[in-house]
């Protein structure tokens, strides 16, 4: 049976796209609106109230006339700091589980990829997309709609109220708001947003520069080349380091920007409310409060431009994740088109493979052609060919990491109407580089079976070959290290197996288990790997160099992608 030769095409993931995703539901966010309105007029009424009842208070009139203002002013100075902390309960509730649901939905379109669609992939890429970018949508609902509405809706407010007291006195506040928005917002876009359009790319460029540094630092101390690459990650961490320091730069101009218009609408306050006050149609109390509420309104209307600059920062960390997730399957990867019922299909009379091809994502040449496999339950299978022959291609279709163009059967089910993490509970890979997690033994053995007890983890590394080792290392407690940074090649591939042994794969496939392991050594370890395995898991043991006759029932051998007999 063939697979469907066309790729899936899922909805296209623009930056709109991300960033509505990253908008929390309205129910949820309501209620920081409401209140981040209610702090900023709060705030605006108070500094109202206070100068109305200053003014009023020094004219002496009898207390009963200020017993409302006094009231107001203690009112608003608890309701103000009461809402702000509303504000910031309710809108980083809404956001930061918003921003849950965007990573894992990230996470999901990432899956289908992984891990031979990323193969090309910068790590550090990858981790920026998921990590830092992600963080920065938060900022959408925190940093730019929450202070845009509540600073537009209280800054209509004010000029409102103001219109009430004097009109001229109002259209000069709007007009001055509305010059302040045009003025710091081009300011802002001119003097840093460049810079705020480099920082997502730049943090990335720096993780990938740390991560290569780190992964690779015994090659680099081998060649000498380790210098080298920390001038890169000090290239890299300067650049960064600049484009930060331009977009404060701008940002502090922006505020700067803001500060003098604000003056200027304080003094043209007082300028427009003068004639007024001489003819006795304003009194001293309003002329207090058309003077000093444009000062409150500015000191709230200062989170627009910087709500500008987050909204660029925002925009462009959406433009990288959309940039991360593809509209369609590369050519090469499986269409996962079935649901994964998390039950292990049953081996029955073994693998079969008939006319089989396989491709590598973005590789324009086919890695297998044509291959007929048959592998048998209990059977040892050892897999041989040069390098770049099409080894780790068959191993990794065998797990459906890629897709099959033609027969592949298991159990007599052809695998294609089987969900790839079904198939991975029958056919068990241990890679070339087996991925330990730095953590202890015990948790590196347990992510194959989390029920296990301490004393079946130590059988199974007993099983193969470690026992006097984890006693040396003093038990399941010890850890392995960043990648097994602590453990050697060898050692690192029996814990590998050890991980197989415990989920009991019926199908068990080793690419290159003797990779990075002195040749002394590696025969022993071939012995204990494959005496390790129960005599009814069939295993695909891969290699390179020669293995002993007696460890395997039969020798397949592939050049150029074809089984050659």
């Amino acid at each position: 049976m063939s697979s469907p030769s066309t790729a899936r095409t899922t909805p296209p993931t623009t930056p709109a796209s991300v960033l509505r995703g990253a908008v929390p539901p309205a129910r949820r966010l309501w209620p920081a609106l409401a209140s981040g309105f209610a702090s900023e007029a709060s705030a605006v009424a108070l500094l109202a109230v206070s100068a109305w009842l200053i003014v009023r208070a020094s004219e002496q009139p009898p207390v009963l006339y200020l017993s409302a203002a006094v009231v107001g002013v203690r009112f608003f100075a608890l309701s103000r700091a009461s809402f702000r902390y509303l504000e910031r309960l309710t809108g980083h509730d809404a956001a930061l589980r918003q921003l849950a649901t965007t990573r894992a939905s990230l996470v999901r379109r990432l899956v289908p990829l992984a891990p031979d669609g990323l193969s090309h992939t910068r790590r550090g890429s990858v981790l920026g997309a998921l990590v830092d970018d992600v963080d920065d949508l938060q900022n959408l609902p925190l940093r730019v709609v929450q202070p845009l509405v509540a600073s537009a809706t209280v800054a209509i407010g004010a000029v409102v109220l103001v219109a009430f007291v004097w009109w001229p006195a109002a259209l000069t506040l709007l007009a001055c708001l509305i010059v302040a928005a045009v003025a710091a917002t081009l300011w802002g876009w001119a003097a840093g947003g460049r810079a705020e359009r480099e920082i997502a790319p730049l943090r990335a460029r720096l993780a990938d520069a740390v991560l290569d540094h780190l992964g690779s630092l015994d090659v680099l101390l081998a060649y000498g080349a380790e210098e080298q690459s920390r001038a890169r990650i000090a290239d890299a961490d300067s650049a960064l380091r600049r484009a930060v320091v331009r977009r404060s730069g701008a940002q502090a101009g922006t505020a700067a920007v803001v500060s003098l218009v604000a003056g200027a609408a304080s003094i043209l306050a007082v300028l427009v409310a003068l004639p007024g006050a001489a003819s006795g149609a304003l009194d001293g109390p309003s002329l207090a409060v058309a003077v000093l509420v444009p000062m409150a309104v500015f000191e709230v209307f200062a989170a627009v431009p910087m709500a500008a600059s987050a909204w660029r920062q925002v925009r462009a960390s959406a433009e990288r994740i959309s940039g991360a997730l593809p509209d369609t399957l590369p050519d090469g990867l499986v269409d996962e088109r079935v649901a994964a019922t998390g039950e292990a299909p049953p081996l029955g009379d073994g693998v079969r493979l008939r006319g089989a091809s396989v491709r590598w994502p973005g590789d324009a040449d086919v890695g297998l052609h044509d291959v007929d496999l048959d592998i048998r339950p209990g059977e040892r299978v050892l897999v041989i060919g040069p390098s770049g022959a099409g080894k780790t291609t068959l191993a990794h279709a065998l797990v459906r990491f890629l897709e099959v163009d033609g027969a592949y059967d298991l159990g007599g089910r052809p695998a294609h109407d089987l969900a790839g993490d079904d198939v991975r509970l029958t056919v068990g890979l241990c890679e070339q580089h087996p991925m330990l997690f730095d953590e202890d033994i015990r948790q590196n053995l347990l992510f194959a079976r989390d029920s296990a007890t301490d004393a079946e983890l130590e059988a199974v590394l007993a099983r193969v070959g470690l026992g006097d080792w984890l006693r040396a290392r003093g038990g399941l407690d010890a850890r392995v290290g960043e990648r097994g940074s602590l453990v050697s090649g060898g050692q690192a591939q029996r814990i590998a197996l050890a991980r197989g042994l415990l989920r009991g794969f019926p199908v068990l496939v080793l690419d290159e288990p003797t990779a990075g392991v002195d040749p002394e050594a590696s025969d022993a370890l071939l012995v204990d790997l494959l005496s390790a395995v129960e005599p009814d898991q069939a295993v695909v043991l891969i290699s390179h160099v020669a293995v002993p006759p007696a460890l395997v029932d039969r020798v397949v051998r592939i050049e150029a992608g074809r089984v050659r007999s």
